[in-house]
């Protein structure tokens, strides 16, 4: 990770205009069919939410803006992605896990285990500093379309959050919410990240 001039980067103009707004973030909303990783689970096993990270991962590693993250008044670029995500641990509270995200699925699966464990019995954060880190939120037994509002002012990370899969006759939809801040993408990047996302899905 290094600090980049942002009137050098294609992010010259946002950074400008939004980088000391009240409310920078931005939040969209997508029905994904998931249909082909529910199946992929139930057939090999691996988590489904695994899966959702690993797919996450890979659709955002294709975008250049990913790799670029305002952080405190700076705008920072990153050679790697990371996925979060949130992990109950065994005092029955929640611990946060980076997962370095890796184009081979097993090796990200073989990571995603191996830290969500260390992570649940130590009850100790896994933190990625050298990484842009994806945040996530897995609120897998409630019925939910989605959430905003969870700008903090410090963390500006883009971060996805999603419920329940719903089964209908002929597919498995899941609603999620994704938020961004718009000195780091507009929303025409969100909505190709979202697609790809899709994409990323359908050909696992």
């Amino acid at each position: 990770m290094k600090e980049v001039n942002p009137k050098e980067t294609c992010r010259a103009y946002a950074f400008e205009m939004w980088m000391n707004a009240p409310m920078p973030m931005v939040t969209l909303f997508k029905t994904l069919n998931v249909s082909r990783l529910v199946k992929i689970s139930r057939k090999t096993g691996m988590k489904f939410n695994m899966l959702m990270c690993y797919c996450i991962g890979k659709a955002a590693s294709g975008v250049k803006e990913f790799y670029l993250l305002p952080v405190g008044n700076k705008l920072i670029q990153y050679d790697s992605i990371a996925v979060n995500t949130i992990v109950a641990n065994k005092e029955d509270e929640v611990s946060s896990c980076d997962i370095p995200f890796y184009d081979d699925l097993s090796l990200f699966n073989q990571h995603y285990l191996q830290l969500t464990k260390q992570v649940a019995e130590s009850c100790a954060n896994h933190d990625l500093t050298e990484s842009m880190v994806i945040g996530t939120s897995a609120l897998a037994q409630y019925e939910i379309d989605g959430a905003v509002g969870m700008y903090s002012g410090i963390f500006n990370n883009p971060f996805l959050i999603w419920g329940k899969y719903k089964r209908h006759l002929l597919k498995t939809t899941l609603s999620i919410s994704f938020q961004f801040h718009h000195t780091q993408m507009d929303g025409a990047h969100a909505s190709c990240f979202l697609n790809g996302l899709q994409k990323e899905i359908d050909k696992l």
